[in-house]
């Protein structure tokens, strides 16, 4: 840009913040619900779901008490799910899958049916990795995965069909293409980008989900019984997290207009990216990296715990105050997903060799806890979040950190088709809140008088 269009586009800028400032004050003045969330902290209620939920406190005596974080999907709790089928040594993903679209636990036959049609769709369509990954390859694969997902709106004979039937068939066909899409923009990055070579391998039928993700984005397609296993983990807990999230109200939104599914999922791929949202899990690494990089002695407990206080002083790392992948805006004590997590890293590591960053991790965990107190009482609760431990598996698994929120999306894809379907057979209004005007009266001014 020259210099004369950059310093109009400065000016532009200028008035263009200037203009859309909200000043602080309005906010309570007309009593408007921030970020949707109401002056307690819980959220707005905006709908009705049987989809999923969340719990992290309970209200008694119209006090919040802080309890043990639950999640349930239709109703089911979470953990009794992840501990039947790791009991039985099987994946779990495609029958979160199921029971997240359909409402009900699949039988094993109904599971291998719904299995082999996954299988039958991994594939992309005909050209469609060359014309639509290979040849405009990008950067950011969360993007790539936006435009591919509006791209094959054109492969669908019947595309804006918003029946059932059609709603289900184009859920799993997108369920089963997410992770090819992902795993060759993944390679697309690498070889165009990262001047590596280009690896682009077919997904295998029987393998289900966490090892055709593995397969296709490693070299030489090797993984152990409990990489894949963690992966399926991570699938799982990632799958929903109620209709409230970001990228879930988000799909109610748009589905709420009327719209086809790509258009619906390619926005919930949007909100996911954001680094609020799905992003997060990013930032849990860039901040370990930091830490790793300055800390005096980050494996003693002592240093490390002066580094986390600099870290909320805002005087290192981002300088924005946080320590990633603590805390929840609904749990409190705990965070399921998070306990569970934990757990099953713990394997890893010991098969990793990885004690030492395992420790980090943990450490974080528990002297943020010990911080927050000191810094604000003995009451003041907070929590590890899934994303922190996430951060940690995907490390060990050697899994690129470009990749990490693409495979938050191609588990929470279950989550989003369910809430669409949810909101086209149950809520036919389309959602619209109404937003206070504060500029009203202002006077138009004729070219010649500005």
């Amino acid at each position: 840009m020259q210099n004369s269009s950059a310093k109009v586009f400065d000016n532009l800028a200028i008035t263009a913040e200037k203009n859309n400032i909200i000043r602080p004050e309005y906010y309570n003045m007309f009593n408007i619900k921030r970020g949707l969330r109401n002056s307690n902290g819980t959220g707005v209620k905006v709908g009705i779901t049987k989809i999923a939920d969340v719990q992290g406190y309970e209200f008694k005596d119209n006090k919040k008490i802080p309890i043990d974080g639950k999640l349930f999907y239709r109703g089911m709790k979470l953990t009794d799910i992840v501990n039947d089928f790791q009991r039985d040594g099987r994946h779990g993903y495609e029958e979160c899958a199921y029971l997240l679209l359909f409402g009900e636990l699949p039988t094993a036959k109904k599971l291998d049916e719904f299995n082999q049609l996954l299988d039958d769709w991994r594939y992309l369509p005909q050209s469609f990795t060359e014309n639509m990954i290979l040849k405009i390859p990008s950067k950011d694969i969360m993007n790539k995965l936006q435009s591919s997902v509006l791209a094959l709106y054109s492969n669908d004979d019947n595309p804006d069909d918003i029946s059932v039937k059609n709603l289900l068939m184009q859920s799993i066909k997108l369920i089963a293409r997410f992770p090819t899409i992902i795993s060759y923009g993944y390679q697309a990055k690498a070889h165009y980008f990262g001047k590596k070579s280009l690896f682009i391998h077919s997904p295998q039928r029987g393998i289900g989900t966490a090892e055709n993700i593995l397969f296709m984005i490693r070299p030489d397609n090797k993984y152990t019984k409990t990489e894949a296993a963690i992966l399926d983990l991570c699938l799982v807990i990632h799958a929903e997290h109620g209709g409230g999230n970001n990228s879930a109200f988000t799909t109610h939104v748009v589905s709420s207009s009327g719209t086809d599914t790509y258009s619906a999922v390619a926005a919930a791929v949007g909100a996911l990216k954001g680094p609020k949202h799905g992003g997060a899990n990013v930032k849990v690494r860039e901040m370990i990296l930091d830490i790793k990089k300055n800390a005096v002695n980050w494996k003693d407990r002592g240093h490390l715990k002066d580094y986390l206080i600099k870290i909320l002083r805002k005087e290192v790392f981002n300088k924005e105050g946080l320590i990633y992948g603590m805390g929840h805006a609904v749990y409190t004590k705990s965070d399921p997903r998070a306990v569970l997590l934990k757990k099953k890293a713990l394997e890893l590591a010991i098969e990793k060799d990885a004690m030492d960053e395992f420790n980090l991790y943990k450490n974080i965990e528990e002297l943020t806890i010990e911080i927050f107190k000191e810094l604000k009482g003995d009451d003041t609760l907070i929590c590890a979040n899934v994303d922190l431990y996430s951060g940690f598996v995907y490390e060990m698994l050697n899994i690129p950190q470009e990749l990490y929120t693409p495979i938050f999306a191609a588990a929470r894809l279950a989550g989003w088709c369910a809430h669409r379907i949810e909101q086209i057979v149950s809520d036919k209004k389309i959602l619209r809140p109404a937003y206070e005007i504060v500029n009203i009266g202002n006077k138009y001014i004729p070219m010649n008088e500005r």
